[in-house]
């Protein structure tokens, strides 16, 4: 090897350190134009209350250009899901995402792989579902609820936010475990399905806690279980359907995700700063209050949690007979 190519080749090398030693550095400066955080889903929900509560803290972390939420419904998420996970990857377009991500797979014919097309950020809040009964309804738990279904197959109405939605496959899966029949009623959203709950038209929902403990406390809804493995501080005796049908555990989480490829750096710089942000005394309070409590853990933790619940949902649908769209 001659002086010339010896030269040449140093020459890289410290080319390549430096390149490499800018990322962190741009990394800090960023962001220098708006960052967009796409909602998957309508404006009013779960997923747009904590994307836009996310957007207003990330605004005033950074301390620079704002964080705006973009809402882009439509097909179970997948529409914004799409838009967001084929956008550049330059750290300008985050997409929230929540547990309904992972179902999807299983019910419709996706333009994008939920698994490599993305770099997960962090998972920023988990929460139950809650079990409720209309009052007419004779059964205070879940052990009383299937002897009624197994009494009397077919007879209990359940209603939903929609065909196949995670709710859907929530109470699927918990009706496949127990051993039971019930009758399935979809609703477009959480709303319908709560009124005609409350009014008997259907007798049973798997809500979340934000839209239903309301009802509950009211008199017009009775809990009768949470779908986490374990009980939640907020709601320390109302039980785990585990307690009585072993196994089963459904959490309602919501997260970040960027588009593969984009740098690493911008991925660890947004998970130090929402892992900051949920750790606030007042974010606490506030996700707390939407029943849900803050989640946190690297970005390797979040993507963890994604690939071993697609196949879970796989199996829920193949066993269910859910047909893909």
């Amino acid at each position: 090897m001659n002086k010339r190519s010896v030269s040449n080749r140093s020459r890289l090398v410290v080319m390549a350190a430096i390149l490499g030693a800018a990322v962190p550095v741009w990394a800090q400066q960023y962001p220098t134009k708006p960052v967009r955080i796409i909602a998957p889903f309508a404006p009013g929900g779960g997923t747009d209350f904590i994307a836009r509560l996310m957007a207003q803290k990330l605004t005033e972390q950074f301390k620079g250009p704002q964080f705006i939420v973009e809402n882009r419904p439509g097909a179970g998420a997948t529409i914004g899901t799409e838009a967001g996970v084929k956008s550049p990857p330059d750290g300008y377009t985050l997409t929230m995402i929540a547990a309904s991500y992972t179902v999807n797979p299983s019910l419709y014919k996706l333009n994008f792989d939920p698994i490599s097309d993305i770099q997960p950020i962090i998972q920023i809040a988990k929460g139950p579902f809650l079990v409720s009964v209309h009052p007419s309804l004779p059964v205070k738990n879940i052990k009383d609820l299937i002897a009624v279904a197994k009494a009397k197959p077919g007879d209990i109405n359940y209603a939903t936010s929609g065909q196949d939605s995670i709710v859907h496959m929530a109470t699927k899966y918990f009706a496949m475990m127990a051993g039971i029949r019930m009758n399935h009623i979809p609703y477009k959203g959480t709303g319908p399905a709560l009124t005609d709950t409350m009014g008997g038209q259907t007798t049973l929902i798997f809500g979340s806690i934000a839209a239903t403990m309301p009802l509950v406390k009211s008199g017009r809804l009775r809990a009768i279980a949470v779908t986490t493995a374990k009980r939640i501080p907020a709601l320390p005796d109302v039980a785990a359907i585990e307690e009585t049908v072993k196994g089963y555990d459904v959490t309602n989480w919501h997260g970040l995700i960027a588009p593969k490829g984009t740098p690493r750096a911008i991925i660890d710089r947004h998970n130090a700063e929402v892992t900051k942000i949920i750790q606030q005394k007042d974010m606490v309070e506030k996700l707390e209050a939407d029943g849900v409590s803050p989640a946190g853990g690297s970005p390797e933790v979040f993507a963890q949690l994604i690939a071993r619940e697609i196949p879970q949902w796989k199996k829920v649908a193949a066993q269910a007979k859910v047909k893909v769209e």
